[in-house]
């Protein structure tokens, strides 16, 4: 009996020493396992999110390349890309509303649009042509004042300060203020056609003081209004402004006659007219072709154009003189500058533009004289401010810097578009 527990104690040792290891090798794997499943826990955790950093990183790089595609010009191929957003009309400062993908993928929309910030403050009829199918209009006022003063002495002179003949002292305020309604539309994506009817209204204040033995003052209000001349313009994008290459756009602008002009009016006895004149009197035409050169964050502009007045025969006689054929000076004129964006909404625009005016010829009594030649050169500043998609308020002023330019002019442009 004694024997036979002994053999079960020393059995039971033996289990109990063999059974150890087996039990901490088990126990090890056990935490093992778990210390495992605790990192794949955390490699989860650490995956799920570096995926949400990465999909908020490209939503910001989204954003920027958004913002950035605003103020650039863009190429064909990247508008393509993106046409579902929309590509814009005309060149002013609101945006088009989405459009759908066009239905052709040869599309081609233009490579100029108006949702860069930089165009919208651009001078008008320098800028992006409306895509096919826009409507879009333009209600704008135009303020133009000029001033003259000039003294005139009719005589000779002795000796200096002593002086026989007539001094004349002239002095003329001239104000004329326009209202311009003008509608465009997109016939191609590179082809667009504009039609602008004025309403002019005028006001001339002339003194002129003569010195003789005494002084004699002489004051002359003139005053003017009704329709202007109408005008029409059709613009064509020559290219499309791939690789960073500017882009061109030709232009033929036909001015009419439709306003009154300064040999259809009244005339007193003595041949000073009685009104002013609304329009010019004759047909005009001007080709033209401008220059846009995306420069971030600017926009480069220029234009160089030709005016020529077609003359005409008159055959009308002012008291003594019988007016023949006239042939107003045709115009060569050069403008350059550039628009800035300040943020998606404000932009501005600086440059300058000069006009070289030839003389104009009058035959008179069978004889042809020539006016003096004229140089017009003003200074430009341009801002534009967008309130909504479809709606903007543009102005430009011009501030003279020739003796022959005007002193000041200021346009308040309302782009509506459609």
């Amino acid at each position: 009996m004694r024997n036979t527990l002994r053999l079960i104690l020393m059995s039971t040792a033996a289990g109990l020493v063999i059974a150890g290891p087996v039990q901490a090798q088990a126990l090890q794997d056990a935490d093992l396992a778990a210390r495992v499943a605790r990192l794949e826990a955390i490699v989860q955790q650490q995956q799920v999110t570096i995926a949400e950093q990465s999909k908020a990183l490209a939503q910001t790089n989204a954003a920027h390349a958004d913002v950035e595609n605003r103020w650039r010009v863009r190429t064909d191929a990247e508008l393509l890309g993106d046409a579902g957003r929309g590509v814009s009309s005309t060149a002013v400062a609101y945006d088009d509303p989405p459009q759908s993908a066009p239905s052709s993928p040869q599309a081609s929309p233009p490579a100029l649009t108006q949702n860069r910030a930089q165009l919208a403050a651009i001078p008008e009829g320098m800028a992006v042509l409306s895509r096919r199918g826009r409507v879009s209009f333009d209600v704008s006022t135009d303020y133009t004042r000029s001033t003259s003063n000039r003294l005139v002495f009719r005589g000779i002179e002795i000796v200096p300060g002593i002086q026989i003949g007539v001094i004349e002292a002239n002095e003329a305020d001239r104000d004329t203020i326009t209202a311009n309604v003008s509608g465009r539309l997109g016939l191609t994506d590179r082809l667009e056609l504009e039609v602008r009817a004025p309403y002019v209204y005028r006001s001339d204040t002339i003194t002129t003081v003569q010195q003789r033995d005494e002084a004699v003052t002489r004051t002359i209000d003139l005053k003017g209004d009704g329709v202007g001349d109408v005008e029409a313009a059709l613009r064509y994008q020559f290219n499309r402004g791939e690789r960073g290459r500017p882009i061109f756009v030709g232009a033929l602008r036909v001015k009419s006659d439709t306003g009154e002009g300064p040999f259809d009016i009244d005339r007193d006895e003595f041949g000073v007219a009685t009104r002013l004149a609304t329009g010019s009197g004759f047909w005009g035409v001007e080709p033209s072709v401008s220059m846009l050169f995306a420069s971030d964050p600017a926009v480069i502009f220029a234009n160089l154009s030709y005016f020529s007045h077609l003359g005409r025969d008159v055959n009308m006689r002012e008291g003594d003189i019988l007016v023949g054929r006239v042939d107003p000076g045709d115009s060569i004129g050069a403008a350059i500058g550039f628009g800035f964006a300040m943020n998606q909404n404000f932009s501005y625009s600086l440059g300058y533009r000069h006009n070289y005016i030839f003389p104009t010829t009058s035959e008179l009594n069978g004889s042809e004289e020539r006016s003096d030649e004229l140089q017009v050169g003003a200074l430009l500043f341009g801002m534009s401010y967008r309130f909504s998609d479809r709606f903007s308020l543009n102005g430009n002023f011009e501030f003279g810097v020739t003796g022959d330019s005007p002193d000041m002019r200021f346009i308040l442009r309302v782009p509506v578009a459609f």
